[in-house]
């Protein structure tokens, strides 16, 4: 496939634009001069700054010639990103237009503001529109980058739907005749000019109708002119559609729907609107775990969480550089929110802190239990170390019974406690220790105070030199920490820590492999943990994995973790460089469904675009085998197969 140097060009474009728009949001939002509409509508076009990152590098990676030769499907998968400029220069006209109008400036006139909401509605739906004809596929967005493009879909749509269907009809059609083969063939129809002078006196017309086509076509940088000429095409296309009637007006059953969407606003009123406080100003949504960054600003940690590890280091509300990625519970603010949820009866409570007694003053059988575990883990502070390892023995297997245990243990301050018995020179008692850790990771709230704990290092510490059972829960501990996404970067960037999980892939036991390979695929689903296991030496340990039939169900493990790392460019280069193909064909050939799918995947990451690879399958009879998963495969591996073969074949008529 091949694009011309006009596509890298439009995609340098495009990202220019975005940086520009990015960089307006930043110094509007800095200095306070700018609108509500404007300032989200900057800020949500920063949010896809990686994506067009990554559409230009597909570009440039793609050498940079024309698709003279490519599919129509293929050009039509291009097209959306000459759309998509087209989208953002509407966004950079709105905000120009609306530059002088402030955060809290009261509007010269309600029809003002009702301006402004229209012309913001229709550059919301028409970004979210060309946002969803981008191929994720096509261009091979990274799946960290996709979620943070499918959030900002999701805000967009939630603006667009205040806009009602029928005004989200008009969008649609107005939309149409302004793209060039509509507007050529509108300067065709040169009688319409005729009709327009008739609908310009006519009384019947629908002024709001009017006023609509004018605002978006203004925004699109077209004059009041251009959207008369435009009326009545439009109103031919909506009398089709049933949203206008013969006489060119809104319909007054539409406009009944949209007045009693309104009324039901109006009734709705009663219903309790969150503060603004408690939203989170990414998802724009109720938070449940708001964190502090180092700017000062709250975020919902999962928001933030996924904002950092696609690479950005500011803040989302200020623009601000992050001096550090610490994200500091903001406990006040959850507490606030949650008496708040109580009151409007809007969310279910966290778990509430085991009660002591019973109505009569009896303890019940949860107290006892409390004082039991806080007797133990009074223990482990111990200056006796056979007093420590029966506490933290009997600790491990109460943690491992019972989910209540595991909340009672954390109230009582066991995981600090245990989190000091890693470094124990007794190595039965870190081995207890760490295992407690891990049943205590089961329950998701326990995660971060692990986390808070310091608990990384010296869990990778039991990792390398523990006896072996605390090395394979040392792992297990670690995959379960990592679930947490933000957990991912901890972990990863810990010095030794995909080190040591690499070492026990390679020297353990058939557990405690298993145990590091579930470890590493999740760390490596976060991007940057993908070259760090890498530089580490992952692919040595998984190519024998494959090779070693004694390993059996591990070759499961070793090709799921290889599809994630073709992903990444360091890893697609050190998968060719380790001669990978010859093996990945026999995965093809004898391996179960699940195998051939992922080899299937891999060979594709590896070969896509690469002339060299493909000569290479080629010599290797590839061509068989691909055949007969495009024929019997799973969904996805006929996909792939399909890929590889028509690549096979496009190099062969070359």
């Amino acid at each position: 496939m091949a694009f011309a140097p006009v596509a890298v060009r439009t995609a340098d474009a495009l990202l220019a634009l975005a940086h520009e728009l990015a960089a307006m949001a930043a110094d509007a939002g800095a200095a306070g001069s700018m609108a509500g509409e404007s300032l989200r509508l900057a800020r949500k076009v920063s949010l896809l700054v990686h994506l067009l990152e990554e559409i230009r590098d597909f570009a440039w990676r793609n050498g940079g010639e024309a698709p003279s030769s490519s599919s129509p499907a293929d050009k039509l998968k291009w097209s959306c990103i000459s759309e998509m400029v087209v989208a953002l220069q509407v966004v950079r006209r709105f905000l120009i237009l609306h530059r002088g109008r402030i955060l809290g400036e009261n509007s010269v006139a309600e029809s003002k503001c009702n301006n402004i909401t229209i012309q913001y509605q229709f550059v919301a739906w028409q970004l979210e529109k060309v946002i969803g004809n981008i191929s994720y596929e096509y261009f091979k967005i990274p799946d960290e980058v996709q979620e943070e493009v499918e959030l900002v879909r999701a805000q967009l749509r939630r603006e667009t739907r205040k806009a009602g269907t029928v005004n989200l009809n008009i969008f649609q059609e107005i939309f149409s005749l302004l793209s060039s083969t509509s507007s050529k063939a509108l300067k065709r129809q040169s009688h319409f000019k005729l009709e327009e002078v008739k609908y310009e006196t006519d009384s019947n017309i629908d002024q709001d109708l009017l006023d609509i086509v004018i605002l978006v076509a203004k925004v699109n940088g077209k004059s009041r002119y251009h959207a008369e000429r435009m009326l009545p095409n439009l109103i031919e296309r909506l009398k089709k559609s049933g949203v206008v009637g013969l006489t060119g007006n809104v319909k007054v059953e539409n406009k009944l729907m949209e007045y009693g969407r309104s009324i039901a606003d109006e009734n709705n009123a009663d219903s309790p609107v969150i503060p603004e406080d408690f939203l989170c100003p990414i998802s724009l949504e109720l938070m449940r775990d708001p964190v502090i960054v180092s700017t000062g600003q709250t975020y919902e940690r999962s928001f933030i969480q996924r904002w950092i590890n696609c690479g950005n280091r500011t803040c989302p509300k200020t623009q601000q550089k992050l001096q550090n990625l610490t994200l500091t519970p903001n406990y006040i603010l959850r507490s606030l929110i949650m008496q708040w949820c109580e009151v409007n009866f809007m969310i279910e409570q966290p778990p509430q802190p085991i009660s002591r007694a019973k109505s009569d003053g009896s303890l019940d059988e949860s107290t006892k239990e409390s004082s039991l575990i806080e007797a133990l883990v009074s223990k482990l502070a111990s200056r006796s170390p056979d007093d420590q390892k029966l506490a933290v023995a009997e600790i491990r297997l109460l943690a491992k019974t019972s989910m209540n245990n595991r909340i009672i243990l954390s109230q009582a301050g066991a995981i600090p406690a245990l989190v000091s018995l890693l470094h124990s020179e007794d190595k039965k008692s870190q081995e207890h220790a760490v295992t407690s850790l891990l049943n205590l990771s089961m329950y998701d709230q326990n995660k971060g105070e692990i986390i808070l704990a310091g608990a990384v290092i010296p869990i990778v510490e039991v990792l390398k030199f523990g006896n072996m059972e605390a090395r394979e829960n040392a792992a297990a501990a670690l995959f379960s920490l990592s679930l947490i996404n933000e957990n991912k970067i901890a972990i990863g960037s810990t010095p030794g820590a995909m080190e040591a999980l690499i070492k026990l892939l390679e020297t353990g036991r058939p557990r405690g492999k298993k145990d590091a390979a579930t470890a590493l695929f999740n760390l490596c689903i976060y991007q940057g943990n993908k070259s760090r296991a890498i530089r580490d030496g992952i692919l040595g340990p998984l190519l024998l994995m494959l090779e070693d039939s004694e390993t059996g169900h591990l070759v499961d493990e070793a090709l799921t973790i290889l599809s994630l790392l073709v992903s990444h460019e360091e890893g697609k280069e050190a998968i060719t460089n380790a001669n990978t193909i010859p093996i990945l064909l026999d995965c093809v050939r004898t391996g179960t469904e699940r195998n051939k799918e992922n080899a299937v995947a891999i060979l594709l990451g590896i070969c896509q675009n690469n002339s060299k690879n493909l000569a290479y399958m080629g010599r290797l009879d590839a061509v068989v085998p691909l055949t007969e998963i495009a024929r019997s495969g799973t969904e996805r591996a006929k996909r792939k197969a399909i890929s590889l073969l028509e690549q096979l074949r496009k190099m062969q008529i070359h």
